[in-house]
């Protein structure tokens, strides 16, 4: 994984105008679908958005706060040492991603990258340590400053560590 400076220009563009308000609009409609098709294709390897925007996707399974039910979307998973960093930026809109509130209720979750799959604990990070997590994945995507941006005053966007344990396939 590459922070953004290091990647080709075509990666870089996508993931300068990923964080534009049309391509956001586009996203929310058509991402999670597009990664999930992929995902299921290349059995766990891959997904539409890391291909296209080098960017470390991974698939974040949490149990839903009211349903109870496994809920899988792809996130932003940006590796820090063991953990990886996830931020709820939910596109800078005014509310919370689902997955938020999954994680709020049930911190015990999985995350799958490369076909392999990892139960995690989430932590809600607060104070420096979310600032340099937050700094950390702006020199991964950019994007999150814009999101950051576009939430100010509606709230402040949450950043998690995930603490993985062992692999299973």
């Amino acid at each position: 994984m590459r922070d953004y400076a290091n990647t080709g220009p075509l990666r870089r563009l996508v993931r300068r105008t990923a964080a534009t308000r049309p391509m956001t609009w586009v996203y929310t409609r058509i991402q999670r679908p597009a990664d999930k098709l992929l995902y299921r294709l290349t059995r766990g390897r891959a997904t539409a958005s890391s291909l296209l925007s080098g960017l470390p996707v991974v698939m974040l399974t949490t149990t839903g706060a009211r349903s109870g039910r496994p809920r899988t979307v792809p996130v932003l998973g940006i590796p820090d040492g063991d953990q990886l960093i996830v931020i709820a930026s939910n596109y800078g809109r005014p509310h919370h991603p689902a997955w938020f509130h999954n994680l709020r209720a049930d911190p015990r979750c999985a995350v799958t990258t490369g076909g392999v799959t990892r139960r995690v604990e989430a932590r809600q990070l607060s104070g420096a340590d979310r600032d340099a997590r937050f700094a950390r994945a702006l020199r991964v995507y950019p994007g999150f400053r814009t999101y950051r941006e576009r939430a100010t005053g509606s709230r402040r966007i949450p950043v998690f560590v995930l603490d993985a344990g062992p692999a299973r396939p």
